[in-house]
């Protein structure tokens, strides 16, 4: 499959977003919006699988890893993954603003951009253990092959506990608290955060009657206090409406309530096809929404074309010879 001519520095837009349920396990998830997919299927890293590296000899996962990707010759190029410590990582465009280094550097942790999702979620518990890593170290801008050149990205890495978020940029490796747990594209994500002051305002409270002079002013119905959330699909759009989405969800307990919620917050950012056009002239779809959640090592997702939500257990990496990627089987969610 060549997908030269669907990466490199054409804007696509993606949304990703993380949460803690109840009990305090995390879910993390995605959606990933272009014009066509890739190919892409949901693919089980086992423990132990031995992960060939650009730069370094290859190495044996430490964690079994499950997620949606590309698999060429046995290696899984994701697109987001979580592992079975409760580590999730999902990459969204960033071309225009990433930059990655143009060479390794020795003495540094050398990681190849398409890389970078299996190197956190086979290696790290933790964002903590992530982040005291990423003090040494480089993304380097190396394609896989031919047929798979650079995509320019950045990463939401989240656990049960938080999230950060990855950039490369030509001054190096940029990493940031999450203090809101969703991402979006452009511009850079501290822009993002500076943004949100700008809708402060926003409540999901219903507003008090007012009085305008000899006028009785009693709101519409619910959703006044919402007034001026975004709701196109530009990226600062979409960064502000799932951030609001995210605070105010109620928090909810167990597994299935937080399946619903996730894909109910992804899909108010989701890109209906003849909303948004590229600069090709086709129009961006959401391909697919994913759903990582941390508890029960489930990866569940929907498609396009397809609303019904699967899913596939990192349980069926028992069944692995520890060196092949495993083809899941996919359950229905109910």
């Amino acid at each position: 499959m060549d997908t030269s001519k669907r990466a490199g520095k054409e804007i696509h837009m993606c949304t990703a977003v993380r949460f803690s349920n109840e009990e305090g396990s995390v879910f993390l998830g995605r959606n990933l919006d272009w014009s066509c997919g890739y190919g892409e299927n949901v693919r089980i890293m086992p423990k132990g699988f031995m992960i060939p590296s650009a730069f370094v000899e290859s190495t044996p996962a430490k964690h079994a890893v499950i997620g949606m990707c590309v698999e060429f010759q046995n290696y899984p190029l994701f697109f987001d993954c979580g592992n079975d410590a409760g580590l999730a990582v999902a990459g969204l465009n960033h071309p225009g603003c990433a930059e990655y280094a143009p060479n390794p550097i020795e003495g540094k942790t050398n990681i190849a951009a398409y890389e970078f999702p299996t190197w956190v979620a086979a290696n790290f518990e933790t964002v903590d253990e992530v982040e005291a890593a990423l003090a040494n170290s480089l993304i380097i801008e190396k394609h896989f092959n031919e047929h798979f050149p650079v995509s320019y990205l950045h990463w939401i890495i989240g656990d049960a506990t938080r999230s950060i978020v990855v950039e490369s940029r030509a001054d190096g490796l940029h990493v940031f608290d999450n203090p809101v747990d969703v991402l979006a594209n452009h511009p850079n994500f501290e822009w993002h955060l500076t943004n949100l002051r700008t809708y402060i305002t926003a409540t999901p409270d219903m507003p008090a009657p007012a009085t305008w002079g000899r006028a009785e002013l009693v709101p519409f119905g619910a959703g006044a206090g919402m007034r001026g959330i975004p709701g196109d699909v530009y990226s600062p759009s979409r960064f502000v409406k799932v951030a609001y989405l995210n605070a105010n969800y109620p928090t909810k307990s167990g597994e299935s309530d937080n399946v619903v919620r996730m894909f109910h917050t992804l899909s108010n950012v989701s890109m209906p096809e003849g909303a948004s056009a590229m600069s090709n002239g086709e129009f961006e779809k959401t391909v697919y929404t994913s759903c990582f959640s941390g508890a029960t090592g489930r990866y569940y997702f929907n498609t396009y074309d397809d609303f019904a939500i699967r899913y596939a257990s990192l349980k069926d990496a028992t069944r692995a010879d520890g060196n092949t990627l495993i083809e899941c089987e996919l359950k229905r969610f109910e």
